[in-house]
């Protein structure tokens, strides 16, 4: 492949005096294995690689693509850029970013041998985990699907605003799901493992995760309604960091679509509550050194002892709200523009595990999973109301499995009734990792 960077400026040498020119240039492969009964039922391989510009001029952005990493075809992608910023709306807040100072974070986040990884292995691991957890319990049914993925990508970024990034990584993980059986009752679960080289993914943990969350359930039955506190499971808060980086999104603050607007500096959690979004953690999946406009990631801290402290921002959001970037850009790869999001959501740990929050709990319900995020939280309001599934807690230990459940709050009193955060951190293939997350006060809607 041909250097990205000296790419990137050939393209940049080729802009005028009167324009800011950004050029985004990306190249990644991934491999997608899903296996159905030994057999392979889907494999895809699939590599991109590709140059995207944007140009401002006279407060107007124009942005063209084209997916190929050829200099001719990247100065057409330039010309088309240009053509489109003349028929673009003017913005005054329209902007590339400039270089602020902040150093990059030194991180290792590339992985050869997942490069050189042969897809037969990635197979064989597949095939492995399915049978492990077919012969994990007798009550396992069936494996709906036994999944390997990984990928890789390298991406340079050079404007003429002075910035002249690159980097790289890698990433892959083992995802099963899995259905457990007795009488007329099945339940499914759904088990992980996420690394930067095959040599991290840890089969044995996958399985039994996918085993336990599937068999601990059956015989589920709706209980009575109650008031009570919920312990929610790792994947469950990871669930909810993801809807909160929504409402910590600078862009949705300044257009008042955000339930945390005009609100810094305010006290919105309890005390243990602290919150980062920190891509320079390297056991993030989301970890990076740059984010999708080359300035350098840093740690951002949102909650801080319960208080509200930050905001997350891109360029043109902190210029919309008068203030500076965050290095929180994102961009799906060189076909799009940037915008702001969250890259690694993270709780503060604590210092007890599920179990030891359980016991604490004393009475109570453990979701193990909710279904109806999307359509069942309202970032502006903050009402919470999801379908959920899990287990009683009745004298400090689980109890009988509970479905056909509704849990609902809102968001705000949720982080003002936290009674627990655990130490039981689960790196994720997300934007944030799991952890378990006590909270009381929530109505659970059964019978």
């Amino acid at each position: 492949m041909p250097d990205l960077l000296a790419l990137a400026r050939r393209v940049l040498e080729q802009a005028s005096a009167d324009e800011e020119v950004e050029v985004y240039v990306s190249h990644g492969r991934e491999t997608s294995i899903k296996v159905f009964e030994a057999e392979i039922e889907e494999l895809t391989a699939a590599e991109s690689a590709g140059v995207g510009v944007r140009v401002i001029s006279a407060g107007r952005q124009g942005f063209s693509y084209v997916g190929a990493l050829d200099p001719a075809a990247a100065a057409e992608a330039l010309a088309e850029a240009r053509d489109n910023a003349r028929f673009a709306t003017v913005d005054e807040h329209a902007g590339l970013a400039s270089p602020d100072g902040v150093e990059p974070p030194v991180l290792d986040l590339w992985r050869e041998d997942l490069v050189s990884f042969p897809t037969d292995d990635k197979l064989a691991l597949a095939l492995e985990l399915e049978r492990r957890v077919r012969t994990g319990d007798s009550r396992i049914r069936q494996v709906v699907s036994s999944d390997y993925m990984d990928g890789f990508g390298e991406m340079a970024i050079a404007t003429t605003r002075g910035v002249e990034v690159s980097s790289r990584q890698t990433g892959c993980y083992l995802f099963v799901h899995a259905v457990a059986g007795d009488g007329d009752d099945t339940q499914t679960g759904f088990g992980y493992s996420v690394g930067r080289a095959p040599v991290d993914l840890d089969l044995e943990a996958a399985a039994r995760d996918a085993v336990d969350r599937a068999t601990r359930l059956l015989g589920a039955k709706k209980p009575r309604s109650a008031k009570l506190t919920a312990v929610l499971d790792r994947r469950v808060t990871a669930a909810l960091l993801g809807i909160l980086a929504g409402t910590l999104s600078g862009e949705e603050v300044v257009k008042g679509r955000s339930l945390f607007a005009g609100r810094i500096g305010e006290k919105v959690g309890v005390s243990e509550l602290t919150l980062a979004d920190d891509p320079t953690n390297p056991l993030a999946y989301g970890a990076s050194q740059y984010d999708a406009e080359g300035l350098a990631c840093r740690r951002n801290s949102l909650i801080s002892g319960g208080e509200l402290t930050s905001f997350l921002y891109d360029t043109h959001a902190a210029s919309l709200a008068g203030t500076s970037s965050t290095g929180s850009a994102v961009r799906g790869g060189f076909r799009t523009t940037p915008g702001v999001g969250a890259q690694a959501l993270s709780l503060e740990p604590g210092s007890h595990d599920q179990s030891e929050i359980i016991t604490q709990v004393g009475q109570g319900l453990l979701v193990q999973s909710i279904s109806g995020v999307h359509s069942g939280v309202n970032r502006v309001s903050g009402d919470f109301s999801v379908g959920a599934e899990g287990l009683m807690i009745r004298g400090g230990e689980l109890a009988e499995p509970v479905r056909e459940v509704t849990i609902a709050s809102t968001i705000q009193r949720m982080l003002q009734h936290v009674v627990a955060i655990g130490s039981d951190v689960e790196w994720l293939p997300d934007i944030a990792t799991g952890v378990t997350l006590a909270v009381d006060e929530i109505a659970m809607s059964g019978a």
